[in-house]
C-alpha cells in the first residue's frame, strides 16, 4: 500500500520548510519501516489528516485497531511522548500505546484509536464548547519532575521565540505594527506575574478533542509546555473565528466567550484576555508571513475586539 502523505500535510510542509523538505520526501519510506517493524496492517490514511504529521489508522498483530503517527523532528515528537507517558492515558488524553526512544528517533507514535472523523467540532457552539472545556481541565496537572524526567519548554520560552519572529515581521507590515506592539507588551505584563507550572496541552482546539471508546472525549496531538493555565485556553477563545467574525455581534459574543470561560475554569479573565490577544497576534503575523492572507485577516480582526 502506498503510504502518500495527504495534500494538506504536503501544502503545510512548504510553509515550515519552503526550500525543501528531506522528512517530507523520505515519508512514505519511513512510514513502510515502521509499518513492518511494529507487524501493523494499514486500514487507511488518515485524510486531510493534520499539517504536521502523517496519521494512518492500523490494527496491530492481535487485530486490535490503533494510530500510527509520524512527526518531524521540528513537531518535537519527543515531548508529545513525554506528555502523553506523563498523562497515562487518565484525565482527558489519547493513551500512548508505544513509542520509546527508538521510536521517537523517527517521529513514530503508536496511539489509541479513537473516532477521527468525529470531534467536539461537530457539536452545536456552546456544548462544544463546554465540552473541550471540560477536555482541557483534566489535562493540567503538575510536569513530571525527578531525576531523568523530560524537560517541556516553557510559556515563556515559546512564546520568546515568537515575539522575535513578530518584531521581524512587523517591520515588513507597518499596517500590523500596533497590534504586535500591543501583544508584545501584553506578554511582558504577563511574565511579570508570579509563574505557574503547570503541563498544557500546548495547542488546543475543538477539533483536537476525538470521540473515544473509553471516554466520550479525548484530546490528541500536544505541543506540550510548561506555564499557566490561561496560556492554554486562549487557543480555545478564538475557536471557529470565521462565524464569529462573520456576525455583527462576535465582539460581544468573544467578550462573554472570555467571561464564560474563566469562570468555569478558574482562570483569571484579564490573563486569558492578554493571552488570548498574544496568541491571536503571533498566529496572524505568521499566517501573513507564509501567504495565508485570509487567515491573517480574519485572526488580525479579531485581535482588535480584545
Amino acid at each position: 500500500m502506498a503510504l502518500e502523505p495527504p495534500r494538506r500535510l504536503v501544502r503545510a510542509s512548504r510553509e515550515t520548510a519552503p526550500s525543501g523538505d528531506e522528512w517530507l520526501a523520505g515519508l512514505p519510506e519511513a512510514a513502510e519501516r515502521a509499518v513492518a517493524g511494529r507487524e501493523l496492517a494499514v486500514d487507511r490514511v488518515q485524510v486531510p489528516g493534520g499539517r504536521s504529521s502523517l496519521v494512518l489508522l492500523v490494527r496491530r498483530a492481535d487485530g486490535s485497531p490503533a494510530v500510527l503517527k509520524l512527526a518531524p523532528a521540528r513537531a518535537r515528537p519527543e515531548s508529545e511522548r513525554a506528555a502523553l507517558a506523563h498523562w497515562g492515558g487518565l484525565g482527558a488524553a489519547v493513551q500512548l500505546l508505544d513509542g520509546g526512544a527508538e521510536d521517537v528517533a523517527e517521529g513514530a507514535l503508536l496511539l489509541e484509536r479513537l473516532h477521527p472523523d468525529v470531534s467536539v467540532r461537530s457539536l452545536p457552539e456552546a456544548k462544544a464548547l463546554l465540552e473541550a472545556a471540560g477536555t482541557l481541565r483534566r489535562l493540567w496537572v503538575d510536569p513530571p519532575a525527578g531525576e531523568g524526567a523530560h524537560r517541556f519548554e516553557t510559556v515563556a520560552e515559546r512564546t520568546g521565540r515568537q515575539a522575535e519572529a513578530m518584531a521581524a515581521s512587523a517591520l515588513k507590515d507597518p499596517d500590523s505594527a500596533p497590534l504586535v506592539d500591543a501583544a508584545l507588551a501584553v506578554r511582558e505584563e504577563l511574565l511579570a506575574g508570579p509563574p505557574d507550572h503547570r503541563l498544557l496541552h500546548g495547542t488546543f482546539r475543538q477539533s483536537k478533542v476525538l470521540g473515544g471508546e473509553r471516554l466520550p472525549w479525548l484530546a490528541v496531538g500536544p505541543d506540550p509546555v510548561v506555564g499557566e493555565s490561561a496560556f492554554d485556553l486562549a487557543r480555545l477563545v478564538r475557536d471557529r473565528v470565521e462565524d464569529l467574525i462573520a456576525v455583527p455581534s462576535g465582539a460581544s459574543v468573544t467578550r462573554r466567550r472570555i467571561k464564560r470561560l474563566a469562570e468555569s475554569l478558574e482562570v483569571d479573565q484579564e490573563r486569558l484576555r492578554g493571552w488570548t490577544l498574544f496568541r491571536t497576534v503571533e498566529s496572524g503575523v505568521r499566517a501573513r508571513r507564509v501567504g495565508r492572507e485570509q487567515d491573517a485577516d480574519l485572526l488580525l480582526e479579531f485581535a482588535t475586539w480584545l
